[in-house]
């Protein structure tokens, strides 16, 4: 698009004659150099700290899944059990309801007795 107006690229002349400015441009070289050096270690120090970010986020994942497989078993499971209690209530056994209501206020009952008299 350039072209067609009339723009060119014209580089610019490089002195071949030595003197002063390749003193220069050999300083300036070498001060590119190092700097591309340290460029290219912080590169390395940010790719490896990106692997070790990839690999806990690998971890955290496997540990996510695990517990999210964990609670839908649990989950699972307690449905079960409170479809029984359910079924239990709905029976024609009223009494039963006590019955368990009771024991299981006995146990919570002997469990602080066996821990306080530690």
């Amino acid at each position: 698009m350039r072209r067609t107006q009339g723009y060119s690229y014209q580089p610019l002349p490089q002195q071949a004659a030595p003197g002063p400015s390749s003193a220069s441009h050999d300083a300036l070289e070498e001060e590119n150099e190092r700097m591309a050096e340290e460029l290219k270690g912080k590169i390395g120090a940010l790719k490896s700290l990106t692997i070790d970010i990839g690999n806990e986020v690998r971890y955290q994942d496997r540990l996510l899944r695990g517990i999210d497989e964990d609670m839908d078993r649990t989950g699972g499971f307690m449905s079960n059990t409170i479809n029984r209690v359910v079924r239990l209530g709905k029976g024609g056994h009223r009494n039963y309801m006590c019955y368990m209501f009771l024991f299981v206020l006995a146990v919570f009952f002997v469990l602080y007795l066996i821990l306080k008299l530690r």
